[in-house]
C-alpha cells in the first residue's frame, strides 16, 4: 500500500490511523527468548499430554503462564486479573475427549468493562503425527511465540489506563480443531464482551523462509472480506452496497496497515492479505469470525515448513523440527510492538458506529448519518473513490451524527465513519450502507 501522509486538516490523503501514542513502552527481544526457551523446556505442550506434571506436558506450560499473568498483575498493584476457563471437546484428534484450558489475563478499562479488544496466542504444539503426545514437540515458533507476544504485551501494557478492556489469552487445543479458540468465543458470547477486536497471533517469530528468502521487515496480516458470521440476506446486502473490502474484520487490518505506516519505529510493513487465513488453512480467530466479531491472525512475513509440525531430525542435511534457534528475536519484538500499538489504540478509542447509513440516490450529494456512540467527542467521516481500496478524504464531524458530502457522488464513492475520542484516538471505520425506506 501507499506511504500515508498524516493531517491534522479536515480532508486527509491517508488510510485512516490512530492517534500516535506517547513515550510507549518497547517489547524487549531478550525476555520473548526467555519466554519461549522456558516453553519449549517443557518438552511437549500438546493438548493430550499431562495436565498435571509439574515440569513436563500442557499443564505445567499453561501454569507456567498463569504465573507470569500473575506476577505481572502484582507488579501493577492488581491490575491484572487472572483466570482459566474450560469445556470438555471431543473430535477426532481426541477421541476420548480432552478438557480445554484457556489462560486469561483481564485488564478492565476505565469505561464500559464489556467494551473488550482481545490479544492471543495458542500454546499448545506438536510433531509430525497429530496424534503423538510423548515425543518432544518444542513448537517453538509455533507457537510460543504467539504465547510470548501475548504475555509481553502484558508487560508493556500492564498498569496503563485505557476506556476500554484488553483481554490477554493463551489458548489450548488449537492443534487438535481451534478448540481453544471457539472457547474464547463463546465465553466473550456468553459474558456479553462487545468485542472490538481479536488479534491471533501464531506462527510470528522467524524470518528465514524455506527457500533460504530472508523477510525481516514485514509481517501479513490476514482478514476476511465477506463476512462469515453473516447470513444469507445480510451477504446480499453488503454485495449491493459494494462492502466486500469494508467489512469490520478488513477495517482492522487496514487500521493496522494504518498504525504501522505512522509509526516507522516499529519497522515493519504490513502485507494485508485479503483472505481470512493462509490458503487452505485456519486459526484460533476462526471461531470469533464465525460469532461475527472483528479478527485478523498474524503470521511472519515468510514460512519455513521444516520448521512446523515436524519430528525433531536431520535428513541428507536438512533439519527439521521447531526449535529456538530457528527464531528472530528482535523480529519478533517488531510484531509485538504492532500488537501493542493496535491494542493501546483500540482500547483507547471509543466503539465503532453500530450502523453508518447513506442517502443519495438521484443527488449529486450524498447524506451521510449514524448511531451515537459512547465516549465519541467528535466523529470522522471518510470517503474514497469506488474505484480505490483507501480512503482518500475525511471530515471531523463534532455535535452531530449526520453531514452532508456535497458534490460527492455516492454512486462512484465509497463512505465510512469512524468515533474520535476526546484524545483523537479512532475507532475502526463502519462502512456506510443505504438508508433505511420510509
Amino acid at each position: 500500500m501507499k506511504k500515508l501522509i498524516l493531517l491534522a486538516a479536515a480532508s486527509a490523503l491517508a488510510t485512516p490511523v490512530l492517534a500516535a501514542p506517547t513515550a510507549p513502552a518497547a517489547p524487549d527481544a531478550a525476555r520473548l527468548k526467555a519466554s519461549v526457551e522456558r516453553l519449549v523446556s517443557f518438552g511437549t505442550r500438546h493438548t493430550l499430554s499431562s495436565a498435571t506434571d509439574p515440569r513436563r506436558g500442557i499443564g505445567a506450560a499453561r501454569a507456567w503462564g498463569k504465573a507470569e499473568f500473575e506476577k505481572i498483575g502484582k507488579g501493577c498493584g492488581g491490575c491484572l486479573s487472572v483466570e482459566t476457563v474450560a469445556d470438555r471437546f471431543t473430535g477426532p484428534r481426541a477421541p476420548d475427549g480432552v478438557e480445554v484450558v484457556d489462560v486469561l489475563a483481564i485488564q478492565k478499562g476505565t469505561g464500559d468493562p464489556n467494551e473488550v479488544v482481545i490479544v492471543a496466542g495458542h500454546i499448545d504444539s506438536r510433531v509430525t503425527d497429530v496424534m503423538n503426545i510423548s515425543s518432544d514437540a518444542p513448537g517453538a515458533n509455533d507457537n510460543a511465540s504467539g504465547t510470548a507476544l501475548v504475555i509481553e504485551a502484558a508487560r508493556v501494557l500492564a498498569g496503563q489506563k485505557f476506556n476500554g478492556t484488553i483481554v490477554y489469552a493463551l489458548l489450548s487445543g488449537e492443534e487438535q480443531g481451534l478448540w481453544g479458540g471457539k472457547l474464547l468465543a463463546s465465553t466473550a458470547k456468553a459474558r456479553g464482551w462487545h468485542v472490538r477486536a481479536m488479534l491471533n497471533n501464531d506462527i510470528v517469530g522467524n524470518t528465514v523462509g524455506q527457500n533460504g528468502q530472508v523477510v525481516a521487515d514485514r509481517v501479513r496480516v490476514f482478514s476476511e472480506g465477506i463476512r462469515a458470521g453473516d447470513d444469507a440476506k445480510a451477504n446480499l446486502t453488503r454485495r449491493a452496497i459494494g462492502g466486500e473490502d469494508d467489512g469490520p474484520s478488513r477495517a482492522l487490518a487496514k487500521a493496522i496497515d494504518g498504525i504501522a505506516q505512522a509509526d516507522p519505529k516499529i519497522g515493519l510493513e504490513v502485507l494485508a492479505v485479503r483472505r481470512f487465513d493462509r490458503f487452505g488453512r485456519g486459526g484460533d480467530h476462526s471461531p470469533f469470525l464465525d460469532l461475527g466479531f472483528p479478527a485478523v491472525r498474524f503470521s511472519v512475513g515468510i514460512e519455513n515448513y521444516d520448521r512446523q509440525h515436524q519430528d525433531l531430525r536431520t535428513e541428507n542435511g536438512r533439519v527439521y523440527g521447531d526449535t529456538v534457534d530457528g527464531m528472530d528475536f528482535p523480529y519478533l519484538a517488531k510484531v509485538t510492538a504492532l500488537n501493542v500499538a493496535t491494542l493501546r489504540r483500540l482500547a483507547d478509542a471509543p466503539a465503532a458506529p453500530a450502523t453508518v447509513s447513506l442517502d443519495g440516490a438521484l443527488s449529486m450529494d450524498t447524506r451521510v448519518f449514524w448511531d451515537a456512540v459512547p465516549g465519541a467527542t467528535a466523529y470522522k467521516v471518510y470517503w474514497r473513490r469506488a474505484d480505490k481500496q483507501d480512503w482518500s478524504d475525511s471530515r471531523v464531524v463534532t455535535g452531530a451524527t449526520q453531514t452532508v458530502l456535497k458534490d460527492i457522488v455516492v454512486d462512484d464513492h465509497f463512505i465510512g465513519v469512524a468515533a474520535v475520542a476526546k484524545d483523537g484516538a479512532e475507532s475502526l471505520v463502519t462502512f456506510g450502507g443505504m438508508a433505511p425506506r420510509k
